[in-house]
């Protein structure tokens, strides 16, 4: 059986790293799924992560943001530090939001109260009273960042794929992150839908200072989208670079190499 061979990783200009990766692995029942895996991500800029099913794609967004715990490497935040104990990791989950693939929304619930909901923590969900204002403020600027504010107190059960997307969108965005994740969000959609959405994304996250980091299986989406792409094969990195030199034989190859099947990292 073939050995897993890395892809010598091109140049990428240097900017300033929001969030970097040294030496990280994640290893479950015995089995490595993500094995020496160093990198970062920049701050307003977008990074996409690619590679076949299994890679460990999403569990390294899963570590981002402190869903999984790694088996060994050091995860550093430019502002907070090595993120070492609990206080730290709750200083970057306070900072942080995440795009599900599957909306994760209420249908019975207004666009408004499912955005409302990014800041869950703030009111106890039996309470009468109305929610803070900040929350109420921020939740109306998002959805007036996706063009959703004049359908703000329709339930959510009467929008499209799309829209329902884009309030996702919002929640996520009401709660002023410094790091958005992404996890496949664009999959349910048409081409044409994702790419717009893609791209409006992508703008509000530019023009915020956001990094942002997503999940894509969609690879002319990644190519169009990204500022960077870090492409995963049996949990290692492959390719790191600019997006623009991810051309036809940097994909062939990332989607051929044959895994090593080692255990443990």
């Amino acid at each position: 059986m073939s050995m897993l061979h890395l892809v010598p990783t091109p140049a990428f200009p240097p900017a300033a790293p929001a969030l970097s990766v040294d030496d990280l692995c994640v290893a479950r029942g015995g089995r490595a799924i993500l094995r020496n895996v160093s990198t970062s991500f920049a701050a307003g800029a977008v990074t996409v992560v690619v590679g076949p099913s299994g890679a460990g794609k999403t569990t390294l967004l899963n570590v981002l943001n402190g869903l999984v715990e790694p088996s060994s490497g050091e995860l550093f935040a430019t502002e907070l530090g090595p993120l070492r104990g609990a206080d730290a990791w709750a200083a970057l989950r306070a900072h942080t939001a995440t795009i599900f693939q599957d909306h994760a929304l209420i249908g019975r619930l207004s666009a408004f109260e499912n955005v409302l909901l990014a800041f869950a923590e703030s009111r106890h969900p039996l309470s009468l009273l109305p929610w803070p204002r900040f929350a109420r403020e921020a939740a109306a600027k998002a959805l007036e960042e996706v063009g959703l504010l004049d359908r703000a107190f329709e339930r959510v059960e009467n929008f499209s794929g799309g829209e329902r997307q884009r309030i996702g969108i919002a929640r996520a965005l009401a709660r002023g992150p410094r790091l958005l994740l992404g996890d496949e969000p664009f999959s349910s959609l048409d081409q044409p839908l994702a790419r717009r959405l893609g791209a409006e994304l992508r703008t509000l996250a530019v023009r915020k200072g956001v990094t942002l980091v997503l999940v894509l299986h969609q690879i002319a989406l990644a190519r169009a989208l990204a500022d960077r792409i870090v492409a995963l094969n049996d949990g290692r990195v492959v390719f790191d670079g600019p997006a623009e030199t991810f051309d036809e034989a940097a994909e062939q190859m990332v989607f051929t190499l044959s895994p090593s099947h080692r255990k443990g990292c």
